[in-house]
């Protein structure tokens, strides 16, 4: 499985949860998850890929993705 393929699966499956959960806080938790996984997937910087993830998990609802 190639890295894009396994990067897509931790966003789908982090976008299925983060139906599951109802504030900011814990969608920025599985956003963090997310980010972390992709970014070890792809041999970036881990911190970077958490934190982006984290962003946009609190976020997303704010601009009406999640």
């Amino acid at each position: 499985m190639g890295k894009f393929t396994k990067a897509a699966t931790i966003l789908a499956v982090a976008g299925g949860l983060s139906a599951c959960v109802n504030s900011d806080l814990e969608r920025a938790g599985v956003g963090a998850a997310a980010g972390l996984g992709t970014a070890l997937i792809l041999d970036t910087n881990p911190v970077v890929g958490a934190g982006v993830g984290a962003a946009a998990g609190a976020l997303c609802d704010d601009v009406n993705l999640c």
